[in-house]
């Protein structure tokens, strides 16, 4: 084990993120390092709870937010006024800062620290000639594929060098030389993908991009009741942010009340308006926790948030995906590239097509025994430990 360092951990308030940050700074505080993070006030007791520092990260409202906004650069250039002081006085040796994070990295190098990007999901840096990340497409087998997708691709890369631009004149304003480089904003020494090898293993990356396994951590919940019987035990697990008229879980509770299943289903907080009819076979609450209750699962339907889809393939259970936007579509992608789960397009969402979807899930012995093969092997490979390790060799 390296010797204790003082490590600051920079991390937007987003639970996908604020919480592989709070699994981050346990493992560390577990080797003996000193911590420090930086994120929303909502997880100041989480965090303290770890052993680590807490310091509240400026917050200011981002376009395209109504009312008085920021552009994202204008924002991370004011945050570094709060930041930069905080990395300074806290000892650190080293900045771990989350993708989404930037006044971290830019304060590190201000102050000649070394510099590590955490990435708490898949892996977003696509080569050329491959589709772009988020899109939900597959990788090209053919020659004539690669053409296609370099060709179709030339709109993002101009998108991609914009963005070059615009970090590169943020640097000069902050006293930085540009990069010049696309993804200029990752890490060059070192980047933690948070995800499992699995679903990054026909994606070529760069030799300092390591794959370590999800960084697991959720808010202590008390146990649910599970509906009685002895069927197959499907969760119903919306996103929190998307689907505001919870078509997902209105599809779930009208195709899933046959006798042969129970489930579970969550509305996350958000409630249901509307006369909503609850099957005998289902329980429906208002939150639960994914660590208790996924292990009793043979079947996990999301919208495909990456948490959401780590938690249920580290319990071998199937995901079965509708992806509404964003990086769903992506993870949505490889569940289905690599024959983890099942895949329903949006556009196609019934309580039919949902209930064929849990059927495939549960009759395809293959998918059951892949799905399998990654639980034992996040049963032997604690992402949180091994980015910690990276962190501190």
């Amino acid at each position: 084990m390296a010797a204790a360092r003082r490590v600051f951990i920079g991390a937007f308030g987003d639970p996908g993120h604020a919480f592989p940050a709070i699994s981050l700074a346990r493992a560390l505080r577990s080797m003996g390092a000193g911590v420090v993070v930086e994120t929303a006030e909502p997880w100041r007791d989480a965090v303290l709870a770890t052993g680590a520092e807490f310091v509240p990260a400026p917050e200011f409202p981002v376009f395209p937010t109504l009312g008085r906004h920021l552009q994202p650069y204008e924002a991370v250039a004011q945050a570094m006024e709060t930041t930069r002081p905080a990395v300074a006085s806290s000892g650190a040796d080293v900045v771990v800062h989350d993708i989404l994070t930037l006044a971290p990295a830019l304060s590190a190098e201000l102050e000649g620290l070394p510099v590590v990007t955490l990435v708490p999901h898949l892996n977003p840096v696509t080569p050329t000639g491959t589709p772009p990340f988020g899109l939900g497409a597959r990788m090209p087998r053919t020659p004539a594929g690669k053409s296609l997708w370099r060709a179709l691709g030339r709109p993002v890369e101009r998108g991609l060098a914009r963005g070059r631009d615009e970090y590169d004149e943020l640097r000069r304003r902050v006293g930085l030389s540009p990069r010049g480089r696309i993804n200029g904003t990752l890490s060059e020494d070192l980047v933690l993908i948070g995800t499992y090898p699995q679903l990054e293993a026909s994606r070529p990356r760069p030799d300092h991009f390591r794959v370590t396994g999800p960084l697991f951590w959720e808010p202590e919940f008390p146990e649910v009741q599970l509906p009685s019987g002895d069927g197959p035990l499907i969760l119903v697990a919306p996103s929190t942010a998307q689907d505001l008229g919870h078509d997902l879980l209105r599809a779930a509770l009208a195709g899933l009340g046959g006798p042969d299943l129970r489930v579970i289903a969550t509305w996350n907080r958000r409630p249901l308006t509307g006369e909503v009819a609850v099957p005998a076979n289902t329980n429906l609450v208002e939150w639960l926790s994914y660590s208790k209750t996924i292990p009793h699962c043979s079947a996990v339907i999301s919208h495909g948030g990456h948490g959401t889809v780590a938690r249920t393939l580290e319990a071998g259970a199937i995901p079965v995906i509708v992806p509404f936007s964003g990086d769903q579509f992506e993870n949505a992608a490889r569940i289905d590239e690599t024959g983890l789960g099942v895949r329903l397009p949006r556009r196609l969402l019934s309580p039919a097509t949902l209930s064929l979807s849990v059927e495939r899930a549960l009759g395809d012995g293959g998918m059951s025994a892949r799905a399998g093969a990654v639980s034992a092997w996040a049963t032997e490979h604690d992402g949180s430990i091994a980015a910690a390790r990276l962190i501190l060799a």
